[in-house]
């Protein structure tokens, strides 16, 4: 609270107190500038907060989990930092921050689909420097999501699509390989997630270790052994390596996850499981809110004017209006200046 309120020196940052738990009784923190956010979505998240029922609340991402727009979705619907640039920066922008007590994480509300691919540094840098990092993002979440699953569908149904220099390489490549092309594709990507999490759970030195050994040994044994394919240890590496450039570790988490699927649709239907899987995961998007604000902002609903601080970065001089989803629709509120 200290952090944010010596970036935010203004009357007008209110705080309300919340409990939240019904054994440990935590406290719990609404903060909001008056007169610019959205009073609905204070109202809204406030009682959905008053409305959790459970025993113990420990920490921000615990209590998010209790009020999600759908809790069913594996898609992140609010976002979560621990910088208190960040959360300044979102507060002065008309979000609704909360904080709950002994976590060092804090949510803030609206949030939509694009916002987890922007990050605090892109401001602190120059502005093409800046959209030059979204572009590579957005192309690293087109990597991630397909390139494993259009593998596996190219050389299981779509040989035509293979250039004829390249069909040669890749044949004697999976001339040795017993296992079909979607057992070998999902075999490689459950160890690269093993990895991934052991590395999160040893000491640093020994991660180097790990990364060396899994990476470098393992998979040329595997190669050698005829278990895999030179041209998948490529393709699942390129993935693995384009889901870490995604800021968020929960929305890579979640595409993770959903790479796994599009991987056996496009192994049973070839490129009509692809597209059948990414044509869903975009209908799903489209029908997540938070907080009641759609997901998908500002491409649905359309906001062109919002795409300056979205998939560009432009200069602060020509973002001198705050975003749609966050602008105030308070028939009272006052007029200040931006």
């Amino acid at each position: 609270m200290s952090l944010i309120r010596k970036r935010v020196r203004s009357s007008h940052l209110k705080v309300i107190h919340l409990s939240v738990g019904e054994i440990s009784k935590t406290d719990c923190y609404v903060l909001y500038m008056e007169d610019i956010a959205n009073e609905d979505y204070l109202s809204e998240l406030i009682r959905r907060i008053k409305n959790v029922e459970i025993d113990a609340i420990h920490d921000t991402n615990m209590l998010l989990q209790c009020i999600d727009d759908n809790p069913y979705s594996m898609f992140p619907q609010y976002m979560t930092t621990e910088r208190p640039d960040t959360i300044a920066s979102k507060l002065v922008s008309g979000k609704i921050v909360c904080l709950v007590d002994g976590s060092p994480s804090l949510l803030s509300a609206p949030s939509s689909f694009f916002e987890f691919f922007a990050s605090a540094d892109d401001y602190y840098q120059r502005w093409a420097i800046g959209t030059a990092t979204l572009f590579l993002r957005f192309m690293a979440l087109v990597i991630t999501v397909t390139f494993t699953a259009l593998y596996v569908s190219i050389t299981s149904f779509h040989y035509e699509m293979i250039p004829e220099n390249l069909i040669l390489t890749l044949t004697t490549s999976r001339s040795r390989v017993p296992f079909p092309t979607i057992i070998e594709a999902l075999l490689m990507e459950t160890t690269i997630e093993l990895l991934r999490e052991a590395g999160a759970r040893l000491p640093t030195k020994i991660v180097q270790t790990i990364g060396i050994v899994g990476g470098i040994v393992i998979g040329q044994a595997a190669v050698q052994a005829g278990l895999t394919s030179n041209v998948l240890i490529i393709s699942v590496a390129s993935s693995a390596i384009a889901s870490f450039v995604i800021p968020s570790y929960i929305m890579s988490a979640a595409f993770r996850l959903s790479r796994f699927v599009l991987i056996c649709l496009a192994g049973l239907w070839g490129n009509l499981g692809l597209v059948i899987g990414i044509a869903y995961m975009v209908i799903h998007l489209s029908g997540l809110t938070s907080l009641g604000s759609s997901y998908l902002t500002p491409v649905a609903p359309f906001q062109p004017y919002d795409w300056r601080d979205v998939f560009f970065r432009f200069p602060f001089r020509l973002l001198n209006r705050r975003p749609t989803q966050n602008r105030a629709q308070n028939k009272t509120r006052q007029k200040m200046k931006r």
